[in-house]
């Protein structure tokens, strides 16, 4: 028996929400007196999965898989599972992870409980605590059946460190050319620095910046924080930003650790993809804004002389903090 995690990684590199469904699966793999696995594909430096607590990793090296190729890493994860008489498997929130884990399900008659954000309140049988109607509420779900699928909601658990090593063997399993039919011709890659989905702090503007050619300083908040770069839909709409950057229920959702919000008036879809981030600040010369009921702390005055201040006040305080 064991808890079989699939750690995301792209052009070799683990991504961030990689270590924490890692993190996630070594602490339930320990609750359920079991080891974890993870299933790595195409990524290098596998040991720092060890630092999280992975007791083996399964190396999966297919040049056809460099692309997300859903159906393929469902048959993969699959035989892994099977393989490994996995009891429990883990994945993250990411829009891939999303759109496999219901081909996983269906090929392991499995059940599948998405959004989840704590370790299982009982395992025998086994309930979990997960995200509901647009995050506003908490369900507590039962999975039965012999084998769970787990869908961890991104930031909701961290990274965990510990000072195991993994085992590391390859792993080649028979993946069938049906599940290659679809192939990706052309990949259009956002280039911010660091994305939405890996953002620990996202800065976001809406309408209130008036116009694109103000989105200055909101790319240098976001230098200054090492943070992601955000917008709300009317904005991508518009075509001040690209869609890569709209955030939200019908745009990316973020669960960052802290979530700007600048010149955004709150429309309750926007809420909905951002609920999920652990702090709001809402920067609005609307004191009736609907965004200052959901925000943590919120500021009411103009953007273009509230963030330019902010901007120096952050410069000055790294500066005598370094």
């Amino acid at each position: 028996m064991s808890v079989l995690v699939y750690t995301e990684s792209e052009k070799g590199k683990f991504k961030k929400s990689a270590l924490e469904v890692a993190s996630y699966a070594s602490a339930l793999a320990r609750q359920m007196g079991t080891e974890a696995v993870a299933l790595a594909v195409n990524a290098e430096n596998t040991a720092v999965l060890g630092q999280h607590g992975i007791a083996k990793v399964l190396q999966l090296t297919d040049a056809r898989l460099e692309s997300f190729n859903p159906r393929a890493l469902a048959t993969a994860l699959q035989q892994a599972a099977e393989s490994n008489r996995a009891k429990v498997i883990v994945v993250s929130s990411s829009a891939d992870a999303r759109f496999m884990a219901p081909l996983l399900a269906g090929k392991l008659k499995a059940g599948y409980a998405p959004n989840v954000v704590a370790l299982p309140d009982s395992t025998e049988p086994l309930v979990v605590k997960r995200t509901v109607f647009s995050n506003k509420g908490f369900a507590h779900t039962q999975v039965d059946g012999s084998l769970a699928i787990i869908g961890l909601s991104n930031n909701a658990y961290g990274l965990e460190e510990s000072t195991g090593a993994a085992t590391a063997s390859p792993f080649a399993p028979q993946l069938p050319d049906s599940d290659f039919r679809a192939k990706v011709t052309a990949t259009d890659k956002a280039t911010d620095k660091i994305s939405i989905a890996d953002a620990d702090i996202v800065v976001s503007g809406g309408r209130g910046l008036k116009g694109p050619e103000n989105w200055g300083m909101i790319e240098e908040l976001a230098q200054v924080l090492g943070a992601a770069t955000a917008c709300s839909k009317p904005v991508s709409d518009m075509g001040w930003r690209p869609h890569s950057e709209h955030v939200g229920q019908t745009g990316r959702p973020v669960a960052s650790n802290l979530y700007i919000a600048i010149g955004i008036s709150g429309a309750i879809q926007h809420l909905a993809g951002v609920n999920a981030s652990k702090v709001k600040l809402v920067i609005n010369n609307d004191p009736e804004a609907p965004f200052f009921k959901a925000a943590d702390y919120g500021v009411v005055g103009d953007a273009f002389q509230v963030v330019p201040e902010l901007i120096e006040k952050l410069k000055q305080f790294k500066a005598e903090n370094a």
